[in-house]
């Protein structure tokens, strides 16, 4: 198993945000998370990467256990992140957001660091025209390329995606998901929290409800696309 979430529990202050929650990604699969706003989605992919603190429970990577390491060294194993609201650095070009993606890698004077510039090009040709452009300028859903590339130049095993369909039009959510499932297809192993659940269960190999911090239903993408219960309350009554 690349991922294991076991009795998690992360506190903001007093409040308890994710209580007692467990869960597994394959590698090689989508896995999603979906559920309401202050469900505890994205408090758990910050978790996973190292940004928030644990206070019970365990984080392990190929069954190494990671609860304690820094973003930095989870990076190092292969866990990379683009987070909710793009997070670009808004006065550096789309060259430099891109290249300081890669920042922790040791080859980046490689052949395989240049491909891997190659790789986000082919995935977002639109960022190639944009190379030289100061990344605060260019539109929402080219910003959210650009987060996703970003975290790509990691050369991650598992990418952690925060809401990439956040605030785009109809037309390019479609077309941000689209690729999502081409990263999978190359191999990357993705873990994706969206509240846009009709295209998240689509591509899901495995699915997990999120309520008020915990874990209410799990299953896979089909299964819980095609429940009447999750329809209703997250589908609109309609996948």
């Amino acid at each position: 198993m690349l991922l294991e979430v076991d009795g998690l529990c992360v506190n903001y202050g007093h409040i308890e945000a994710i209580r007692d929650i467990s869960f597994e990604v394959e590698e090689g699969s989508v896995a999603t998370l979906i559920g309401a706003n202050g469900a505890g989605k994205s408090t758990t992919l910050k978790t996973i990467s190292g940004l928030r603190k644990v206070r019970a429970g365990k984080v392990l990577f190929e069954g190494k256990d990671i609860t304690t390491l820094a973003p930095y060294e989870r990076v190092l194993l292969g866990i990379s992140q683009s987070p909710e609201g793009r997070g670009i650095f808004p006065g550096m070009t789309v060259r430099e957001n891109l290249d300081i993606g890669g920042y922790v890698r040791k080859d980046r004077k490689s052949a395989a660091f240049r491909e891997d510039f190659e790789r986000v090009f082919t995935l977002f040709p639109r960022l190639l025209e944009r190379v030289d452009q100061v990344a605060g300028t260019m539109s929402g859903g080219e910003q959210q390329m650009l987060a996703i590339g970003r975290a790509l130049m990691a050369r991650p095993r598992l990418i952690l995606l925060d809401e990439p369909s956040m605030g785009l039009a109809p037309k390019l959510i479609q077309q941000i998901f689209s690729i999502i499932s081409e990263i999978n297809q190359q191999g990357t192993t993705v873990l994706l929290v969206e509240q846009n659940a009709a295209q998240a269960l689509k591509r899901a190999d495995t699915a997990h409800i999120l309520e008020t911090g915990e874990i209410v239903r799990s299953g896979t993408g089909a299964e819980l696309a095609g429940d009447d219960s999750v329809k209703a309350a997250y589908l609109g009554g309609d996948l």
